[in-house]
């Protein structure tokens, strides 16, 4: 049997980034749309990088990079819970009309 593939931190990085900034301006991206960017569809494969991308996001998000949401509002990222979502800061604080 296989290893599966592990991902640096780098490389969830960038798979956000390149995610978001693909996106129309304030769209905000799932962070399973990350991980299956890197894994394609099989769901043993993404859910394994479920844990190491929230980790990649929190940081992001705490040094500005990124914005965590939840229920489309800005979450605290050493305190959010639950299902969440991805956004560029400039998207976030742009034009609340667009969300």
């Amino acid at each position: 049997m296989t290893q599966p593939k592990t991902y640096s931190p780098e490389v969830l990085r960038n798979a956000i980034l390149d995610l978001l900034k693909s996106q129309q301006p304030g769209k905000s991206i799932s962070p399973t749309e990350a991980a299956r960017s890197l894994t394609g569809s099989d769901e043993r494969q993404w859910s394994r990088l479920m844990k190491p991308l929230r980790a990649v996001a929190v940081e992001m998000a705490k040094n500005g990079e990124i914005v965590i949401l939840r229920k489309g509002k800005p979450a605290d990222p050493s305190a959010f819970r639950g299902v969440y979502r991805l956004a560029l800061e400039s998207d976030e604080a742009s034009d609340p009309a667009s969300a």
